[in-house]
């Protein structure tokens, strides 16, 4: 009998740059001519159908004047799109084309699109670059930092996935003007859930500069993308595969997940999410770690960002609850919750606990509430 052991300790750096401003497009071109991904030249262009014409053809034009091999690949636009049948799709029209691991993926899009195409790169060829070229402020406040990338299943949510860093992200808030309203305030739900976990004062300023977001007024749009991504860096800095403190950013997603599903993604994530925010804010509440007058702030501000508060009548209650238990935060059966405490911090459980297991009796009768 032999017994070998092998050492393969590494110390990886997976920092990268994230890239505030406006029509970022040339940005991009000169950041690869100057070596953004090496001597790499051939590239896929991963989009989905409503960013197609609106971004990524440009972008691929582009690639392709600078010189570059490039592909663009398109999938249907929304969240029913992000599964492994899409990921399959992705990888075999790669497949197709030629492409091995001497390439990169420039994902053009939203939370779906950068959420899809980092994980298609960190599978093909058993790993290859990518870029987020992000056109959403839901991408911005949630895609842009932290690496987690996933598909869902009918069964579970973001379970099946990796965590795989880019090489850079570009946040263009120009694109934002181009977003109907309602996708503008999804995305606004993820802003506000980063105020509740962590800074007061983002959630007055908020307040105050809501209708200048929906406006997409510069100076407030930039503000709020530099303040998304400082709140999200210092959590997954600390945290980057989610072992502990990284769940606090789960706030508003126990709930907020399981309606999306649930709904068959007639809610928006943004919108899902609010809900579960509402949800959420009921138990800080009922355990004392909120006030009604947090719980009022919060609803109006969501209100204010024309978000939904209420579970729509459509939604089935009891499959609501069920879904509930597909949450990746369930340990041993039981169902767990991040929870606030006021506006602007997380409540901390036994010392280095960041969520809180909650009976099911008490998440049901909130939800039959709302």
């Amino acid at each position: 009998m032999s017994n070998f052991k092998v050492e393969l300790k590494k110390v990886v750096d997976d920092s990268y740059e994230i890239e505030i401003g406006y029509e970022l497009e040339q940005k991009l071109i000169d950041d690869l001519k100057a070596g953004l991904v090496g001597k790499i030249s051939k590239f896929v262009v991963v989009t989905d159908s409503n960013v197609k014409e609106l971004y990524a053809d440009k972008i691929y034009k582009m690639l392709e004047e600078a010189g570059y091999k490039a592909d663009l690949i398109s999938f249907p636009a929304g969240e029913l799109s992000k599964t492994r049948a899409t990921k399959e799709y992705v990888e075999d029209t790669m497949l197709a084309k030629g492409y091995r691991r001497d390439c990169c993926i420039i994902a053009v899009g939203g939370g779906v699109v950068t959420d899809l195409a980092g994980f298609v790169a960190g599978t093909y060829g058993r790993g290859i670059p990518f870029i987020n070229y992000a056109t959403t402020l839901l991408a911005a406040a949630d895609a842009s930092v932290g690496g987690k990338t996933a598909v869902d299943t009918p069964l579970a949510t973001n379970l099946i996935g990796l965590f795989n860093q880019p090489q850079k992200v570009y946040l263009d808030i120009a694109t934002w003007k181009t977003l109907p309203q309602r996708q503008l305030s999804s995305g606004l739900a993820e802003t506000i859930k980063h105020a509740c976990l962590a800074d007061r004062g983002f959630f007055d300023y908020l307040s105050e500069h809501i209708k200048d977001v929906l406006a997409v007024k510069d100076e407030v749009c930039r503000h709020i993308a530099e303040k998304n991504c400082e709140i999200k860096y210092q959590v997954v800095m600390k945290d980057e595969r989610e072992s502990g403190l990284r769940e606090v950013l789960n706030l508003g997603h126990t709930v907020g997940r399981a309606i999306e599903t649930v709904s068959d993604y007639k809610l928006l994530h943004g919108e899902a999410v609010a809900i579960g925010l509402v949800a959420e804010v009921k138990m800080a509440e009922y355990f004392g770690y909120c006030t009604a007058e947090d719980e009022a702030a919060m609803v109006a501000m969501l209100k204010q960002a024309d978000l939904p508060t209420e579970i729509p009548d459509y939604i089935d209650r009891d499959a609501l609850v069920k879904k509930l238990y597909t949450d990746k935060k369930v340990r041993d059966g039981h169902l767990r919750f991040v929870l606030q405490h006021g506006i602007g911090a997380i409540e901390v459980f036994d010392g280095d606990q960041y969520a809180k297991a909650i009976p099911e009796s008490l998440a049901r009768e909130i939800i039959m509430e709302m």
